[in-house]
This record gives structure tokens, C-alpha cells and sequence, in this order.
């Protein structure tokens, strides 16, 4: 049963404050836990957590104690048994979820798991809900920025890949990982005198560690007609046929096998024919691979969003979303567009090359957001003249005046491109001829421009013009990814999307509570002025 939790607004008879030393009191009034409860642990809404929990039965644990403890837990970066242990001796701990009194309140390790197991399940079983705890970060973000006077119109953007809770593993290791579940889940009266060994140690040591380079595919052979003898057995064993041993070798096989014409016995396929959203573990199928420059990582990327106004005294993460590692950051951005803006109010996005798209700029124009690119993917032109060099307008994309100052004898814009008639006089004598876009006809010439292009030229003359305001205010996020990394980002202890994205969602708002205590007591210099040193007027004195 749901009950929400307003004990900690009654003052307790037992108040350790109120016999605590004077000078004691004022070390506990300037450290960080009167600020935590003040603006994290007061803050919580614990009304929509009320969908977790049955109507009758027991009241539930204390949502907004144990969410501040999820809170604290990725601040402090311990494991959950360090957590318990500040729970029940850290005074700190106990102020800031609204205990005042040390060892009032007992709470067992398997509470922490039944509200986290809650939570993931939620999120599976309502992927078009509301996401709870990204309502609550939403919510003190808000907050935050109110009461230190963020601005959140200009934001930075960037992406960054991490791992969950499985191993880096070859095709071979992920054979035998998924044979030896699907073994595993078979019926000790229903196995085959081969399918029994591979439970045997031996099996292991003579098949992962034993293979010679030249008995790769041989092998990888074996173990893929092992995963086919094993899913015909599962798919007649009673009420398997819909399991996830069963899925998962039916997903393996499809992506890693072919079948042999002649023997009709499955076959590895070459590896070029493997895609990044293949299986990468057998126990954790949201997964995926992708190589980002030198880097390649089976798992997700994290997308987060944070303010960038010099004005700002720190600067807050403002979003955040974990997708398969293989989803491209264009279609991270599209899908956030619209979301950081209805849930800040942003105006300007600064962000890397690799989100340029017409579609980016498309989306954030309908949402009222200008992107500014650090730089654009892609080769640019050097053999033609810049699209830029032409007159275009605007507002109809229609070609005034080439490079040369000639007008055009009729304009039109038709299967995306913008193209212009000049005169044969205009043309064939003019210096500008052989780099030009131009192409001689029996009557004219004529130059054809994609739109696409000219919008690119268009995107790479501005980017050029504010390229260093961009890498400045660009160049910061850089620094909070590094931040979550050394949280524990880098591999999760959790596998699956679901989990990876609660546990995400824990950190980033970590971090920003870091961010805002820091604040609050006085952590942040102010800005230096820009003036140069030989400007700064001298005082006279007389």
C-alpha cells in the first residue's frame, strides 16, 4: 500500500540537534546535507511512484528517502553496502532524508532491490509512460536553475558510449555463452550425449582456449549446430517455445549462420555480413556494436544535453537518453528536439559535426531552436567555386547573380535543385568558367545547384563565421562526460536498456545535485573579467 511520507515536517521529541554542541551545529548547517534536504529531499514527488505499489497490504517504504538514498549512492559512488552502513551511522545521511534522530529508522538490503526492481519493471511494461525518475530530474532541474539563476536558453549536446554489465566477447565466446543457456534450460532427461558435455569443463578449455587459428570456423561450426540441436529440443519441450533461451537462439543462429547446400548443416557467415545490431551477449539482448573513431564497444550511448551561458555560475545537465550504441546522434537529436524544449525552453543547441542533417535543422526550426555545428561531417567541395560565392535568396533559393557578377537570363527551382540560364557571351569568355558549376547548351549555359548543397554552404559559411563562439561553448560537455565516466558510466554493474537508462538517469542527476551544492556553498568562483590586464584602470591615489 502506498503511503507518502511527511513524517520529517513534524519536529521528533528525540532531535539529535537539539543537544548537539552550538559550534557542532553550525559545522552541520554549512555542509551538504541541510542543502540536500532542503532542495532534493523536499522536492521529491512521491505521488507518481503511488503506480508501484498495490492498495492493500503493508505501506510501502518511504519513496522519497529511498530515491535520495539512490541520489546519495551515485554522489558518494559506493556500493550498496556502504549506503546501508551511512544510512545507519552517517548523520549526514540520516539529515539529509529527513531523519533527525540516528538509528530511528531500519532499512534492509532487499528494500533497496524490491524498489529498483519496481522501477525497471515499470519502465518495461510502460515504455509510452511518463518515465518516473526523468520527471524528477525535469522537476529539480528546475528548481536548481531558479534558485541560482541558470539560464537554460543555450544548451550543448554531445554523445558518448558505454558499456553494461557483459564482456567484450568474440564470436566463438558468444557461441558458447548461448548454447550453455540454452542447455541449461533444457530438461536433464531430455539431453543428447553431445549437448551433455558442453556443461562438462573440458568442453570449454577444448573449445575456447585450445582452437588454433585455423580451426576457428570449424569449431564456430560445431558449436552453431549444437545451438540448432538444442532449439529443436527446447521448441517441443512444453511451455518453452515462447521463452528467451529460445528467442535468443532463434535471434543468434538468423544473424550468425547460414545453411550448407549440400550437407544442409549450418555454416558461420564471413563477418562482413554481420550487422552492428547483431546479438553481442546472451544476456543482455538490447545491446549493440558500434566503432566511434579508434574506439569499438558492444553496449549503448548515452545522450545529455547541458546549459552553456557564460553568464550561468555552473552549468546544469538539462537532458538526457541511452539508445542502442549504433544509433546515429542525428537520430538521437531529432527524437530530443522537441523534448528539450517543452521541457527548458531552449533556444540555441551548440553541437559537434556528427549531428549535422537537414532533418536536424528542419525539426529544430519547427521547435524554435537555432543549431550551431563546431563543424560539418563530410568532405567539402575544393575543385567548384563555394555555393556561397553565388547570389542566392534566401527566402526562394532562386540564383540573383553568379561570381562573376552576371545575371541570369530565367531562374528555377525543380527535382531539388536551384538552376539559372546565362547568355553564351556571359560565359564562354569569362575566367571563372572552368571551376563554375556551369554546362554549356546549344543555346546557353546553364547552373544547377542542389538544394541540399546550397542549405550545406549556407550551414559551412555561418559555422566558419562563429566557428570559435561554437568550440568554445561546445567544448565543456566534454568535461561532464569525463565527470560520469569516473561515476562508474563507463561499465555498468546492470544489463538491458531498461536498467542501463535508470541507472543513467540516477547519475546525470547526481551530478547535477554535486553541481548545485557546490553552488550553495560558495564552491564556484566568479567569472573573470575579459578586460586585458593593460586595460584594468589603475586606482590614483592621492
Amino acid at each position: 500500500m502506498f503511503r507518502p511520507n511527511n513524517n520529517h515536517n513534524q519536529l521528533a521529541l528525540g532531535d539529535s540537534t537539539q543537544w548537539m554542541s552550538p559550534k557542532i551545529r553550525e559545522k552541520l548547517e554549512k555542509s551538504w546535507a541541510p542543502i540536500f534536504y532542503e532542495h532534493v529531499f523536499c522536492k521529491i514527488d512521491e505521488r507518481p511512484f503511488a503506480v508501484l505499489y498495490g492498495t492493500p497490504g503493508k505501506p510501502n517504504f518511504p519513496v522519497n528517502i529511498l530515491l535520495s538514498l539512490e541520489y546519495i549512492k551515485h554522489m558518494k559512488c559506493c556500493s550498496d553496502l556502504e549506503l546501508l552502513d551511512d544510512f545507519y551511522f552517517d548523520y549526514l545521511v540520516n539529515y539529509a532524508v529527513g531523519i533527525r534522530t540516528l538509528g530511528e529508522m531500519n532499512l534492509a538490503e532487499r528494500t533497496l532491490y524490491y524498489f529498483r526492481e519496481r522501477v525497471y519493471q515499470y519502465c518495461l511494461e510502460n515504455p509510452g509512460e511518463g518515465d518516473l525518475l526523468f520527471d524528477q530530474f525535469i522537476k529539480l532541474l528546475r528548481d536548481f536553475s531558479q534558485e541560482a539563476g541558470i539560464s537554460l536558453e543555450e544548451q550543448r549536446i554531445d554523445t558518448t558510449l558505454f558499456m553494461s554489465n557483459i564482456k567484450k566477447a568474440g564470436r566463438m565466446s558468444l557461441a558458447y555463452d548461448v548454447l550453455v543457456k540454452a542447455v541449461k534450460a533444457i530438461r536433464q532427461e531430455k539431453l543428447t550425449g553431445s549437448l551433455s558435455k558442453v556443461l562438462e569443463p573440458d568442453f570449454k578449455t577444448d573449445v575456447l582456449y585450445r582452437t588454433k587459428a585455423q580451426e576457428g570456423d570449424s569449431k564456430l561450426a560445431l558449436l552453431l549446430n549444437l545451438c540448432q540441436e538444442a532449439l529443436m529440443i527446447l521448441e517441443a519441450q512444453p511451455g518453452m517455445q515462447d521463452s528467451e533461451e529460445v528467442r535468443i537462439l532463434k535471434r543468434f543462429l538468423a544473424e550468425q549462420s547460414t545453411t550448407e547446400a549440400r550437407s544442409e548443416k549450418l555454416i558461420p557467415k564471413p563477418k562482413k555480413e554481420i550487422t552492428s545490431g547483431s546479438l553481442q551477449s546472451a544476456y543482455d539482448e538490447d545491446a549493440t556494436y558500434r566503432r566511434k573513431g579508434n574506439v569499438s564497444q558492444s553496449g549503448y550511448v548515452l545522450e545529455i544535453s547541458e546549459t552553456c551561458d557564460e553568464k550561468n555560475p555552473f552549468q546544469l545537465i538539462t537532458d538526457y537518453t541511452v539508445a542502442p550504441n549504433n544509433t546515429s546522434d542525428v537520430e538521437i537529436l531529432q527524437d530530443r528536439l522537441a523534448k528539450i524544449r517543452e521541457n527548458t525552453g531552449c533556444t540555441d543547441i551548440y553541437a559537434d559535426g556528427g549531428f549535422h542533417s537537414e532533418d536536424i535543422h528542419q525539426t529544430a526550426e519547427e521547435n524554435g531552436i537555432e543549431i550551431h555545428l563546431t563543424n560539418i561531417s563530410g568532405t567539402e567541395p575544393t575543385k567548384k567555386i563555394p555555393v556561397t560565392e553565388f547570389d542566392i535568396d534566401e527566402t526562394t533559393n532562386m540564383i540573383n547573380k553568379c561570381p562573376a557578377g552576371h545575371i541570369p537570363i530565367r531562374t528555377g527551382i525543380s527535382r531539388g535543385q536551384t538552376s539559372a540560364h546565362f547568355s553564351l557571351e556571359a560565359c564562354a569568355n569569362c575566367e571563372l568558367l572552368g571551376p563554375c558549376y556551369s554546362k554549356k547548351q546549344s543555346k546557353d549555359y546553364v547552373v544547377r545547384i542542389s538544394l541540399k548543397a546550397v542549405n550545406t554552404g549556407r550551414e559551412r559559411a555561418k559555422m566558419k563565421a562563429n566557428q570559435k563562439e561554437n568550440i568554445s561553448k561546445r567544448a565543456g560537455i566534454e568535461g561532464s562526460n569525463s565527470a560520469l565516466k569516473r561515476a562508474g558510466l563507463d561499465k555498468l554493474n546492470v544489463r538491458g536498456k531498461a536498467k542501463s537508462t535508470v541507472v543513467c538517469g540516477l547519475k546525470v542527476t547526481a551530478q547535477n545535485i554535486k553541481r548545485f551544492i557546490k553552488f550553495s556553498q560558495g564552491g564556484y568562483k566568479p567569472k573573470e573579467s575579459k578586460i586585458p590586464p593593460n586595460r584594468i584602470p589603475v586606482p590614483i591615489f592621492s
